[in-house]
């Protein structure tokens, strides 16, 4: 290939590169734009005042157990859901919080780089079991980049998920470590990690459109463990959000109650895997698997 040749081929090359860019710019954007109108609609709505109709979603939705009876599950759609979750910096004292844990980080972590920024869920794209729990931990996924990793909460959530077999390892320890998910996918309430484990409710509010949106997009979902009560809280307020049908009874937290749904999706409550709860014995391994066991068991398989 001669010189002139060898010119053309970077140059096309080039081309070709910066299309794509522009495309997948385009389509990011348009993706963001359409979410900022979804949460422009919500302005000004209580819980459980918005129509099924501003979400695309059908008012009457029979009894399958899922959140999007359309369909719209994307692998795609969900990445870019975690672009814009990790790129967020609406919360100023989140902000300020999740930077300074690192910052120097404490010596047990020396010459640890944080990831400090917001986590994005986690998990099985196609899974059929949603765990909600609270927020990502100062020096455990605020340190490691991925929702209960590097913490003492995870060392028990993944040994649970692990001996119900919904996680190919009982343990976490960082990003890279080969941790896979089976059937069952990880968020929180809000993404970034707050001061004393304690959100304002208007942080919860700002970080809702997130899990809104997860929960449109996560489409074959069954059964939601919420792991304590704000998750548990926070799974039911923005279901009503999505305007889906209502709980057959009503919703009470405790460890291992089921709450069911008229679409026949379950909600079961679980005490947080904290230190204050494991230390105290509140919450013990076998009442925690016993948790993922009941989920298999409403699975069926």
């Amino acid at each position: 290939m001669n010189t002139a040749h060898v010119a053309h081929h970077f140059a096309r090359t080039d081309r070709e590169a910066e299309s794509a860019r522009l495309v997948e710019a385009v389509r990011v954007r348009t993706f963001e734009l359409s979410c900022a109108v979804d949460r422009l609609g919500d302005a000004g709505e209580g819980e459980g005042d918005r129509d099924s109709e501003d979400l695309h979603l059908p008012n009457a939705i029979g009894t399958r157990p899922c959140h999007n009876p359309g369909d719209l599950q994307d692998r795609s759609a969900l990445d870019r859901l975690h672009t814009r979750i990790v790129r967020c910096r609406r919360c100023p004292r989140l902000v300020a919080h999740r930077e300074a844990a690192g910052s120097p980080p404490p010596p047990r972590h020396a010459g640890e780089r944080y990831w400090a920024r917001p986590l994005p869920g986690f998990g099985d794209p196609r899974a059929r079991v949603l765990l909600v729990g609270l927020a990502p931990a100062a020096h455990g996924g605020n340190r490691t980049g991925r929702m209960f990793t590097g913490d003492r909460s995870g060392d028990w959530l993944f040994e649970a998920l692990h001996h119900a077999g919904f996680a190919n390892q009982p343990t976490s320890t960082d990003a890279g470590d080969g941790l896979k998910l089976r059937d069952a996918y990880i968020t929180a309430t809000i993404r970034c990690a707050p001061p004393l484990n304690k959100p304002l409710p208007a942080e919860i509010e700002r970080c809702e459109p997130y899990l809104l949106e997860e929960l449109r997009l996560l489409d074959r979902v069954r059964v939601v463990v919420g792991l304590g009560r704000i998750g548990w809280q926070a799974y039911l307020r923005t279901r009503r959000r999505l305007g889906l049908p209502r709980p057959t009874a009503s919703p009470r937290f405790g460890h291992g109650a089921a709450t069911e749904f008229e679409d026949g999706l379950t909600l079961l409550a679980s005490y947080h895997p904290s230190q204050q709860n494991t230390f105290t014995g509140k919450l013990t391994r076998p009442m925690l698997r016993g948790v993922f066991h009941q989920a298999r068991a409403l699975l069926g398989s």
